[in-house]
């Protein structure tokens, strides 16, 4: 029996140019308004580019030092909130999850485009984490999540579904000048390439052992038995599949036909010639 009770899906919504869901534009104002901290630290993503894996890393950078207890008593969804999701009977991410927050830094994501992201995390001068994933593997993950996530419309076939990653209409953006603009974070327009410069960057420090502990908690396999990091929801179905499937890198040779896989490098090329950017699709 499916796990979610009320597998109503709504349409996208024509948001300014961005093919949204309502459960990321009712509540609006409160996001557009939100209020900014000089030391919150934002993690900027498409979705299913690595938002899960990054914002783990870096709660634990902070945090598992000082605060151990919270790894296996508090929610990643509560500890590292979504700035922008309001769904009916579980708290928003802005007010009710990120006002309330007595750690600092706050921890926030988002997978805004630039132009949407609130004035004052620019005006604070917030230091903001930017994940990005080859879009090949980005698509097929987010169209497996597509099929179990009621929050977005039935995605159709693969084909139907990469025609509609390609053209915008899955939600967020689509690839071209909206994911390349926010490449460079605050403080300094430092772009994270090197993992020390990624600790540099938060102003930390780690010990070599902290460092060992953080790569093997954030293996996937460890991560997908933590109870801490799987997001459960009446609008998520793990029957049809699980919030962390793969975490693979050329999972995407498994769906793409050779036509397929054609019209999305030229695509591909055409949108994002612009962008510093260079992404291994497999390895």
């Amino acid at each position: 029996m499916s796990q979610v009770d009320n597998p109503q899906r709504p349409p996208m919504i024509d948001f300014h140019g961005v093919c949204l869901s309502k459960y990321f534009t009712d509540n609006w104002d409160n996001v557009k308004n939100f209020n900014a901290r000089p030391d919150d630290i934002l993690i900027a993503t498409y979705p299913k580019a690595g938002t899960t894996w990054v914002s783990f890393i870096i709660d634990l950078l902070y945090f598992d030092q000082t605060c151990p207890e919270r790894q296996m008593t508090v929610p990643l969804t509560q500890r590292v909130p979504f700035l922008e999701i309001a769904l009916p009977s579980q708290p928003s991410g802005d007010n009710e999850l990120a006002d309330k927050m007595i750690t600092s830094p706050r921890l926030i994501k988002s997978h805004l485009p630039i132009q949407f992201i609130p004035k004052s995390f620019w005006e604070n001068n917030c230091r903001i984490v930017y994940v990005a994933r080859n879009a090949k593997d980005s698509a097929v993950s987010y169209y497996h999540f597509t099929r179990m996530n009621y929050v977005q419309p039935e995605p159709g076939d693969w084909g139907t579904y990469l025609n509609s990653f390609m053209n915008g209409k899955g939600g967020f953006w689509c690839l071209g000048p909206g994911m390349t603009m926010s490449t460079t974070g605050g403080k300094g327009n430092k772009h994270i390439q090197k993992f020390t410069t990624f600790c540099d960057f938060l102003g930390l420090s780690p010990s070599a052992e902290e460092l060992d502990k953080i790569k093997v908690t954030t293996m996937f396999d460890n991560m997908k038995q933590n109870k801490m990091i799987s997001i459960t929801s009446k609008m998520m179905d793990e029957e049809v599949s699980p919030f962390l499937r793969k975490g693979k890198v050329g999972d995407w040779k498994n769906h793409f036909t050779v036509a397929q896989n054609e019209q999305f490098d030229e695509d591909y090329k055409q949108k994002m010639k612009d962008s510093p950017l260079f992404f291994r699709t497999e390895v």
